[in-house]
């Protein structure tokens, strides 16, 4: 690397194999094990096609055997995303689906990944004594060993491509850990993943275990590895694992995932790209996607991004120090080691306001990378209109949050927020009230309720106007763009049943922006309610 930070472009960026590292992204499958996040299937496919246009290598879809949502998530990311041909010829991405060390898990996860042009089953077993003590009822390392080769042998009778993961690897003893690698390459795994499952590891020394394990393996099987985040190590870990001859690395978009998160993606792809003195290693991922997917993912999860985030915080490339200020002034080099415009980040603005026609919207859309059908458009450019009477300046922020808000009120939503109104003072209860529209018979009921504030107030009367008992357990507010007429971009968390579900809505009006996002948790709930996740820990 240069004085200046401008990564050297001259260094070969090839693995041992010549092969770039392997980029498998499980956003969808352990990222949405995060709490309450609920992903329905219609914003799966849409964060899958983003990863596509990333150009990820493998997408790890779900996790079918735990229920029909997942399994219809899966399959519907297969037939689709799975087939998807690149305008230069490149392949579609490879789907991949998660399966404990089962029959049925196996052949769920065949079944759903039928439709894709190329397929992984990842199968996955604990192997560290307190797993298998705890969790699998003292199974002996001998019949781990066993049942391990069995389903590895029974996920090669559907594909190829299989991937085994020893669970909580990085507290297994090492010379059984061996054992099992050992074991499944020989019975055909492609691959082999080394997961830090509980995020215990230290660079130095997880690096000379993959190392040994790389050498021990050679060109029998890829070595990946999955690192949690819980000592705020998953990134460091993961590049040392590289470092040291892993041929894929396993991430999620934002570092979402159980407990502390995941490998979070943008973090070590960046870190891989600009360390290429050090780390002399390529890959597919068109960094330029970078900044639009991680907005894509905060805002159908309901997960912001902290300010001060890696890469893609929005700090990440903002300076208030006079110094930093004035260096950046004279070079953007002196402060900034990475190019803001690599990771697809511009302050463009479309050029649209409330007199643009239908036919403008849908355009720019399409200049977003946005294909929509034509009653998605009609939706979206009703609540585009609306947006324009009441804020001059539209961004393609702007209307990334009006497309997240609006294209994933489903069809077999529950209830339209009709509209709401809000009164109170200092001296004066606020009181709220709405009407909400039932959409099972088209009725409208309107209700009214008090409440310590104005959001409290108007959850309270979509509660009754409703009929459903909702609890509101977590709040966020957030601008989607600087200044006095931004978007209030709300996200909560609706507790119906015992069950969470994340709710989003947006508003130039923070009140009614906290109402759609109540409404959008409670019609989760109706969709998803059926469809609970099972408690099968994985990797």
């Amino acid at each position: 690397m240069s004085k200046t930070g401008t990564p050297v472009t001259d260094v070969p960026a090839t693995t041992p194999d010549g092969k770039p590292v392997t980029i498998f992204d499980t956003t969808l499958r352990d990222g949405e094990q995060a709490p309450g996040i609920s992903l329905d299937v219609g914003e799966k496919l849409e964060i899958a096609e983003q990863l596509a246009r990333l150009r990820v290598d493998v997408i790890e879809a779900g996790f079918p055997i735990t229920s029909q949502g997942d399994f219809d998530g899966v399959k519907a990311i297969a037939d689709t995303v799975g087939t998807h041909r690149y305008a230069d010829g490149g392949a579609a991405p490879v789907i991949a689906a998660l399966a404990r060390c089962h029959p049925d898990d196996i052949r769920k996860a065949a079944d759903a990944l039928k439709g894709a042009d190329a397929s992984r089953i990842h199968v996955f077993l604990s192997t560290s004594e307190i797993h298998r003590n705890v969790m699998l009822k003292g199974a002996s390392e001998d019949q781990i060993i066993e049942q391990s080769v069995e389903a590895v042998k029974q996920a090669l009778s559907y594909t190829d491509n299989v991937e085994f993961s020893p669970q909580d690897a990085t507290r297994t003893n090492p010379d059984f850990l061996l054992r099992i690698v050992d074991a499944v390459v020989e019975a055909g795994a492609t691959t082999v993943n080394i997961p830090d499952t509980v995020g215990y590891a230290l660079p130095h020394d997880f690096g000379t275990l993959i190392g040994d394990i790389v050498r021990r393996v050679g060109d029998d099987a890829a070595i990946s590895v999955h690192c949690h985040n819980d000592l705020g190590l998953a990134v460091a870990n993961s590049v040392e694992a590289v470092r040291n001859g892993a041929r894929q690395v396993e991430v999620a978009v934002n570092g979402l995932g159980e407990r502390a998160g995941n490998c979070s993606m943008e973090e070590v792809v960046m870190a891989l790209n600009t360390r290429r003195d050090l780390i002399n290693k390529s890959l597919n991922v068109n960094t330029k996607e970078i900044a639009r997917t991680s907005r894509m993912v905060a805002q159908l999860t309901g997960y912001p991004i902290q300010f001060n985030k890696a890469v893609v915080g929005r700090n990440a490339f903002a300076h208030e120090s006079g110094i930093h200020q004035h260096g950046v002034i004279q070079d953007r080099l002196t402060y900034e080691i990475m190019n803001a415009e690599d990771l697809g980040y511009t302050g463009a603005q479309i050029v649209l306001g409330k007199h643009s026609g239908r036919h403008a919207f849908a355009q720019a859309l399409e200049e977003m990378g946005y294909t929509l059908e034509k009653e998605e458009i009609g939706r979206a450019f009703d609540r585009f209109k609306e947006l324009a009477d009441r804020k001059s300046d539209i961004s393609d922020a702007d209307l990334e949050a009006i497309l997240a808000d609006e294209l994933y009120s489903a069809a077999e939503d529950a209830y339209e927020l009709v509209w709401t109104q809000v009164s109170g003072g200092t001296t004066t209860a606020p009181t709220a009230t709405v009407r909400v529209k039932h959409m099972d018979d088209g009725r409208e009921v309107t209700e009214a309720a008090v409440g310590d504030g104005m959001i409290d107030a108007v959850c309270g009367a979509i509660r009754r106007a409703c009929g459903v008992e909702g609890r509101l357990v977590t709040y966020n507010v957030a601008a989607v763009t600087p200044g006095v007429d931004a978007l209030g971009d709300v996200t909560c968390q609706v507790e119906v049943d015992g069950r969470r579900y994340t709710g989003r809505g947006v508003s130039t009006d923070v009140v009614e922006a906290s109402a759609r996002a109540f409404v959008n948790g409670l019609n989760k709930a109706f969709r998803l309610a059926g469809n609970p996740k099972a408690e099968t820990g994985a990797p």
